[in-house]
């Protein structure tokens, strides 16, 4: 029996040596591929075909790529739109000067930067209706509700102040 002890601490001896040894073996370093190229980075806001001013300059952006406008332009439908931002209307034979932010599209439909914004607004309520579904209303009720408690106390102390001076 006492043999038998022995061989089994000699043999558990072994193998916690071995174990040891396997753990202390040097990692391979990980393998990593090439690096990635760069991206040309955009600015983010890719502007519309058509004609625009910005910054005091008319430009044309045809396929994404915006030049200044140097001479005059001539769209699908008659419109002409000149270097210095006027735009004539081939129904009616009309002028307009083009302001800051105003655009016209390649077939010649001018946008003004109050339609731009209106439209966004618009935009932006019926994205916000949809994520919070009533939450307008909502808040619209307590807004009255607010208005009202607020006439409410105005009268209030209106008759409070009445019957401070009887």
């Amino acid at each position: 029996m006492k043999i038998f002890v022995h061989a089994l601490l000699l043999g558990s001896a072994l193998l916690l040596a071995t174990e040891s040894q396997a753990q202390s073996r040097p990692v391979a370093p990980r393998r990593t591929g090439a690096t990635p190229r760069p991206r040309p980075k955009t600015s983010g806001v890719m502007l519309k075909d058509g004609v625009m001013m910005k910054d005091g300059k008319i430009l044309l952006t045809e396929q994404g790529l915006s030049t200044p406008l140097t001479q005059d332009k001539t769209l699908v439908n008659g419109t002409v739109i000149t270097a210095n931002g006027q735009v004539t209307s081939p129904n009616n034979g009309g002028t307009v000067q083009l302001a800051e932010g105003d655009m016209v599209s390649l077939t010649g439909r001018l946008t003004t930067r109050r339609e731009m914004v209106e439209a966004d607004s618009v935009r932006k309520l019926v994205d916000y209706d949809l994520k919070h579904p009533g939450k307008r209303k909502e808040m619209e009720k307590a807004r009255e509700k607010a208005e009202k408690a607020k006439e409410k106390a105005d009268k209030e102390k209106a008759k409070q102040k009445e019957k401070a001076k009887k």
